[in-house]
Parts: C-alpha cells; structure tokens; sequence
C-alpha cells in the first residue's frame, strides 16, 4: 500500500487520490497566436521521465485539492508533495 500526504488532510491511503500528470507546465500567454501545431504539443506532450518526475495530483477522495507531488517513477516513492503554487522542491534522486 502506498500511503500519501495531503498538504491539507495529511498522511493517507493512495486509493484516495489520482494523477493527473506533468505539474508546473505554464499555459501559453497568448494561446490565439499559436499554430495548430504548437498548441498540440502543449496540449498533449509531456516529459515520461524513468526516474523523479514533479507531478500533479488531486484528493479526490478527499478535501477534493490539488497538490503537486515530487515521485520516483521506478519505485513509485514520493520524496514530497506541495501545494500548488509553491517553489518546486530541489530533490537529489
């Protein structure tokens, strides 16, 4: 069992959250001046990294927030998780 912290509820069982993928991607300033093209890849390319990736989660079981979570794809550890908005954590994987 994988066990999560809430920034809100605390420490939790994973059946009460979902990933939503990629976290700090920043929505194009002037999204009407893009190509079919550029909008595309910001719609629908992420990174897939093996490894630490920063991602967004949401409890939706739960307070029903939003948080980002830093997490080791390969051993599915989570080294920390923030709210939204907040500096991105530095961690050494």
């Amino acid at each position: 069992m994988l066990l999560i912290e809430c920034p809100w509820c605390g420490v939790r069982d994973q059946t009460e959250f979902h990933c939503h993928g990629e976290a700090h991607i920043a929505r194009p300033l002037n999204p009407d001046s893009l190509s079919d093209e550029e909008w595309g890849s910001y719609v629908f390319f992420r990174n897939n990294p093996k490894g630490l990736h920063y991602e967004r989660w949401e409890h939706s079981h739960g307070c029903r927030r939003w948080f980002n979570a830093a997490r080791d794809t390969v051993t599915d550890h989570i080294y920390a998780t923030y709210k939204p908005g907040a500096v991105k954590p530095e961690i050494e994987s």
